[in-house]
């Protein structure tokens, strides 16, 4: 168990770095970007302006250098060893790109960088001094550059992530507890109206949209409801005058995989044999076939981890829900990459500690399953 455990991590570690090292690298590389207000400023601001800009946002320095600060904070500076300086003349980036005008086959002229302007270099000695993080492997996920401009990220997620815990817990709360005794007696009742039925609302609401069952309703709960005269709930935010439960029914899926996988146990041949024993039928299901059915129900239980803290961006978008769905959408619309990347970042480790439990817990499930 503990060398499972040592290399799960180990893994685990890997699969964080890739992931954000690629999530950071497709960010920086993405159209568009914090830079891109300048097209319509640019003819109004001089270089000491365009370079004072390009370093507030560290588009000065070359992307391993802005990832590694952004990840551990460094480099900060020259290297000092015993009072003697180190690599303070390395260079690091660019203060201002040398661009080029192209013009292309279809008419149209492209600007691209074809270097640095020469004595734009920016050092290890331009560094010192210059504001960062401590790095977000030490909790600092960094000041925001504009939902709350040089102000802690951690502000912004302790201020949504209430809303997303209350909706999220609601919603899988809900689901669970009409799902999971649907699906146990469907598959007892199996093939009969009932199980169709069950059967049917579960692909139904599994195959539905977000948003479309999200704008369903708000049209029942909110417009019709409201010309019949009848009590109904705003389709404003969190801070709506009524008791705004709407999100939640827009969270909500009908039915569950666990009568489709308990069908298929309560064939084998292990349960026939609980039940030539002379076992109670409720015993038969609940301590053999219940059991073994719950490895798929697991998975979908335990990956709501991330779920709780990464929301539901479309749910949360469609209802105005200010939880950290709608910081996600928000951030990437207004090029608020710190957020955003803290954002990744803590649901890629809510995801893997997810998945490590998810194997744990099916030891449990199903003693055949050993960790190895």
């Amino acid at each position: 168990m503990i060398n499972y455990l040592i290399r799960r991590f180990i893994q685990m570690a890997i699969v964080l770095f890739f992931s954000s090292v690629a999530a950071y690298a497709l960010l920086s590389l993405a159209p568009g970007g914090p830079l891109s207000f300048l097209g319509s400023v640019q003819r109004r601001l001089n270089q000491e302006d365009m370079a004072r800009i390009r370093a507030y946002f560290e588009m000065d320095l070359s992307l391993q250098y802005r990832f590694s600060r952004w990840l551990i904070g460094v480099p900060r500076g020259p290297i000092t060893i015993f009072g003697k300086t180190f690599l303070a003349d390395f260079v690091v980036g660019c203060r201002m790109p040398l661009e080029i005008q192209e013009i292309r086959a279809d008419g149209k002229i492209t600007t691209k960088s074809a270097g640095c302007k020469e004595g734009q270099s920016v050092t290890m000695q331009d560094l010192v001094g210059r504001k960062t993080s401590r790095g977000v492997l030490l909790g600092d996920l960094g000041p925001s550059w504009s939902m709350l401009r040089d102000r802690p990220v951690s502000i912004l997620v302790a201020s949504r992530l209430p809303r997303t815990i209350k909706l999220m817990t609601l919603a899988y709360g809900i689901s669970i507890l009409i799902g999971v005794p649907l699906g146990v007696f469907a598959a007892v009742k199996q093939y009969s109206k009932f199980d169709y039925f069950v059967t049917s609302l579960a692909f139904f609401g599994t195959s539905m949209p977000t948003f479309f069952f999200g704008l369903l309703m708000i049209l029942v709960f909110s417009i019709l409801f409201k010309n019949l005269g009848l009590p109904y709930l705003p389709p404003g935010n969190a801070e709506a005058m009524k008791p705004y439960t709407e999100p939640i029914f827009g969270m909500i899926q009908p039915g569950t995989p666990l009568d489709i996988v308990l069908h298929l146990v309560l064939r084998q041949d292990y349960v026939r044999t609980a039940r030539a024993k002379g076992l109670f039928e409720r015993v038969v299901i609940a301590k053999h076939a219940l059991r073994n059915a719950l490895i798929p129900f697991i998975t979908l239980v335990v990956f709501t981890l991330p779920a709780l803290f990464a929301g539901a961006i479309i749910t949360e978008t469609v209802f105005n829900w200010p939880g950290m769905g709608r910081l996600y959408f928000d951030a990437l619309s207004r090029n608020d990459y710190p957020v955003a990347m803290s954002l990744i970042l803590i649901t890629a480790v809510l995801t893997v500690i997810a998945t490590l439990l998810s194997d744990i817990l099916y030891t449990w499930a199903d003693p055949r399953i050993r960790l190895s």
